[in-house]
């Protein structure tokens, strides 16, 4: 019982953001699913998970407050208006949602952008509110063991820890090993530790519905018309100007990120620069109309990518599509 002497079982749910990002990129690019998690389904989720371990009826299991917690650029350093959009369109998708964001600007060390502080700031509001609400349960999305002495903390006041976690492995677009595990150490303090890959997995094979309200519906497919006039493509011309709408056919496609043919150097884009339809149903060899931008490192690469009908050839006509070997960069993944 809480300390206001009510049957409901308050729950504040807290992510740390950027292992929650990294676990719905997981879903995205490199599970089967291929589908991004739903906040509104992993809720319904945790209520049913804790009604489940607290022993109550669904209607007492309520989620009263959540905390998204995040670094993330400030507005000179993301010079590249998408990061700005994508920025925006997470908190949308929070706000939409009620969840209370915390942002954290980035620092540069090493001359790398770095995360630094979040688990300290979560730790000390997930304290903070739960003493001024008195949740009866902390629902925490992270794996750092640096959220272990939170735990103690909220485990001296009798709040109750449940912990998400996931624990997978995949081999990046760079071929090499990435492993996300959540540290034992959290794991034992936990109150009710979730394997939710376990729980996936198998709500997945089972066809449960809760599983799969997890997940973001994939949209259906569109059905792009063909360009206006026809055209008589003999190969794909060197990109143009920054705003050059083109035309062509993707090269290569990895985890997240791809190539568009077009002479002298293949055009980047990734999974951010869709403009309609879903990454994950692009293969190569697609043809897709596209615009010419420029990166943050400001080079040549192809925006606002959707797929299109292949254009229409007049008889005689053939393409031969030139052979291009695209060099990734290490630093490609900067680029998403």
């Amino acid at each position: 019982m809480n300390q206001i002497n009510s049957p409901l079982i308050r729950i504040g749910v807290f992510y740390d953001g950027n292992y929650f990002l990294k676990i719905s990129d997981y879903y995205y690019f490199q599970h089967d699913r291929k589908a991004r998690i739903s906040l509104e389904g992993l809720h319904e989720f945790i209520r049913h998970q804790v009604a489940e371990e607290e022993d109550v009826d669904l209607r007492l299991s309520r989620v009263i407050d959540a905390h998204f917690f995040r670094g993330r650029l400030s507005a000179t350093e993301a010079r590249d208006k998408d990061r700005l959009f994508h920025d925006r369109l997470l908190d949308d998708i929070l706000m939409n949602m009620g969840i209370a964001t915390h942002y954290m600007p980035l620092k540069t060390r090493d001359g790398r952008l770095q995360e630094k502080g979040i688990d300290v700031w979560l730790s000390l509001e997930a304290l903070e509110l739960t003493l001024h609400k008195s949740y009866d349960v902390v629902v925490l999305i992270a794996g750092d063991s640096d959220y272990a002495p939170l735990i103690k903390k909220l485990n001296t006041i009798g709040t109750r820890v449940m912990l998400l976690n996931w624990d997978f492995k995949y081999v990046d677009f760079k071929g090499e090993a990435r492993v996300t595990r959540a540290s034992q150490h959290l794991l034992e303090q936990a109150t009710y530790p979730v394997q939710m890959h376990e729980i996936i997995d198998q709500g997945l094979t089972d066809g449960d519905e809760l599983i799969e309200t997890m997940f973001v519906n994939t949209p259906e497919p569109v059905a792009f018309p063909a360009p206006a006039k026809p055209v008589r493509p003999t190969g794909p011309t060197a990109a143009g100007p920054v705003g050059t709408v083109g035309i062509s056919t993707i090269k290569n496609l990895k985890n997240g990120f791809g190539f568009v043919v077009m002479p002298p150097n293949n055009l980047f884009f990734s999974y951010a620069d869709m403009s309609e339809g879903d990454f994950n149903e692009l293969r190569e060899g697609d043809w897709v109309e596209f615009t010419v931008g420029r990166n943050h490192r400001d080079e040549d690469c192809a925006r606002n990518v959707r797929k299109v009908e292949a254009p229409q050839m007049e008889e005689g006509d053939e393409y031969d599509e030139e052979e291009h070997t695209e060099t990734e960069s290490a630093d490609s993944s900067d680029r998403l």
